[in-house]
């Protein structure tokens, strides 16, 4: 079995000036040409929940409110899960390349949160014309745009 190396490329940030993703130094070559991508997907480590527990649980008792009893990890957006990384895709409001500093709209990360890669966002590979989903969640908003206005406190049970 080969050794898995993950090493954090820069942390999310909550402060006076938003959201920013910070890049570290040695990886600010990496940003060349990332301008005019509107949104990009962030790869990030919920490091919260890198302890054996969470590692350990892949179901869990329904997590939202029409889901079905239990549910498996995979099933979920959950940041508890066997390798605790997530996924978001994120509205760029501006980069500043010298300061590695990448604005964001919103990311449900926390401050200080390691952010493993990112990747542009692409409509060409990113983007699904007629998603499936299951009926228990087949009436959540179609877009990340229109989740903003959406209740989401009313969909899950915790």
């Amino acid at each position: 079995m080969s050794t898995q190396i993950v090493n954090p490329i820069g942390e999310i940030r909550h402060n006076e000036n938003g959201t920013v993703l910070v890049v570290d130094e040695a990886f600010r070559p990496a940003l060349k040409a990332l301008d005019g991508f509107g949104h990009i997907n962030v790869l990030w480590w919920c490091n919260k929940f890198d302890h054996l527990e969470a590692r350990s649980t892949l179901e869990v008792t329904a997590p939202y409110k029409k889901s079905p009893e239990i549910m498996g990890i995979f099933a979920t957006r959950s940041p508890i899960r066997p390798n605790p990384i997530a996924l978001t895709a994120v509205h760029v409001l501006g980069i500043n390349y010298e300061e590695g500093e990448i604005y964001l709209a919103y990311i449900d990360a926390d401050d200080g949160t390691p952010v493993l890669d990112i990747k542009p966002y692409t409509p060409s590979i990113d983007r699904i014309e007629h998603p499936v989903v299951p009926d228990w969640c087949s009436h959540w908003p179609k877009s990340a745009e229109e989740s903003g206005d959406f209740d989401w406190g009313a969909e899950f049970n915790f």
